[in-house]
């Protein structure tokens, strides 16, 4: 039995992917606040993984993404379940976490963008400095 991973991405793989799979999706699961606020890569759909005011894990994730692929975005004849799925966060680590789960509810196709939209901390405490999203001159968007 092949155990399936999520497979890291840096993001201008993930942004190649994107283009050459019109099925998939870009699924930001910050929070409400990170995404209108912060920015978010242009097309991404907010479901976050933690977000205010408790901070506590979604217990809907899952379903939620569930129904944007059910809803008429990406179809594939072989299911929803085979859609590609591009999570990021902010550093690629809630991403990963979201996606270990959605692997674990029988998606298979699952990539995490590993920098993120705005990479690690520098020297300075400043992100968008090393690497993310961003820093690779990926589109993005803010309100």
């Amino acid at each position: 039995m092949t155990v399936l991973t999520v497979e890291e991405l840096a993001p201008q793989q993930a942004w190649q992917l994107l283009q050459e799979e019109p099925k998939a999706v870009l699924v930001d699961v910050r929070s409400h606040m990170e995404f209108l606020f912060i920015g978010h890569p242009v097309g991404a759909i907010n479901i976050p993984w933690i977000d205010e005011p408790d901070w506590v894990i979604n217990p809907n994730f899952v379903r939620e993404l569930r129904q944007l692929l059910l809803g008429g975005l990406p179809h594939d004849e072989s299911g929803s379940q085979a859609v590609p799925v591009v999570l990021i966060c902010r550093s690629g680590r809630r991403s990963r976490e979201a996606g270990e789960l959605l692997l674990r509810e029988g998606f298979q196709r699952v990539y995490n963008v590993c920098d993120g939209f705005e990479g690690e901390l520098d020297e300075h405490h400043h992100r968008s400095t090393r690497g993310g999203w961003r820093f690779a001159g990926l589109p993005w968007e803010q309100c």
